[in-house]
């Protein structure tokens, strides 16, 4: 495993050389898209919400806020997971170089996934400090939900790299974020609790990888949070399902890219 780790730290010097030179281009997706979402959905939908008739033990944008720390990690690692990796493979090529060197595909797998924690923890920690001058949440306790953010995020960029792997062509990389992504921002928990869903759909959401990931941010960064903005699962059942499907990700995506590079 040491020896995985430190060959795996030639990937993240790579990247890190890469974003010094692309860093100004994830500015948006960093500072400004937080403004927007929380400004659109917290203060704007939000203010209706507050004067309706809602239930939320808290304000709408203190629990859009949580929902949308597990939901951004779930975009950005599910999209370092799909079209940098079919560059990786098809287009640039650049893993077919990694391989000619003492590292294999497992250190590809495990390097990108630590530049995944890397980045998702600078953008989880902005976002935090957005949302906290919006008076989402209390800053210092909503930072400690920011690893729960980060392992979403990890455990999908991991999961799509697999998949990633088995593609030939990046058509199907647009159908799933189009028909299992975006299902998933919108019907996981992130904008409103999923006790509002009909009983079979809130099942459905149990089983999804997001739902884990909204629940365990919001019960962290909310401890007093109660039914029915969250579930009564214990927060040991989310880490699992996380850990889980990180280590499976992690596990057929070494596998998978192996198969595919070596002919």
């Amino acid at each position: 495993m040491i020896a995985t780790l430190t060959r795996a730290r030639r990937t993240v010097e790579a990247e890190l050389i890469a974003y010094k030179r692309t860093w100004r281009g994830t500015v948006i997706s960093s500072f400004v898209n937080p403004v927007f979402f929380l400004s659109a959905m917290g203060l704007g939908l939000g203010s209706l919400v507050d004067r309706g008739q809602g239930n939320l033990s808290v304000s709408y944008l203190t629990f859009v806020a949580t929902g949308l720390m597990a939901a951004i990690g779930m975009q950005a690692g599910a999209g370092d997971g799909a079209h940098p990796v079919m560059a990786g493979i098809k287009w640039r090529k650049e893993f077919h170089a990694v391989i000619t060197t003492p590292m294999n595909p497992g250190d590809i797998v495990v390097g990108r996934a630590v530049w995944g924690t890397i980045r998702l923890t600078f953008i989880m920690v902005v976002f935090t400090i957005i949302a906290g001058l919006f008076g989402a949440f209390d800053v210092g306790t909503a930072l400690m939900a920011i690893p729960p953010a980060v392992l979403t995020g990890i455990a999908f960029q991991t999961s799509m790299t697999a998949f990633t792997a088995t593609r030939e062509d990046s058509t199907s990389l647009t159908t799933i974020f189009r028909f299992a992504i975006t299902p998933l921002f919108l019907f996981s928990g992130t904008f409103f609790p999923i006790a509002n869903l009909p009983q079979a759909f809130q099942w459905i959401a149990y089983a999804t990888p997001l739902f884990h990931g909204v629940e365990l941010v919001r019960k962290i960064a909310l401890p007093g949070i109660v039914p029915p903005d969250v579930t009564t699962l214990p927060i040991w059942v989310h880490f699992a399902y996380l850990g889980v499907m990180l280590a499976v990700g992690i596990t057929l995506a070494a596998r998978f890219l192996d198969r595919r590079l070596r002919p």
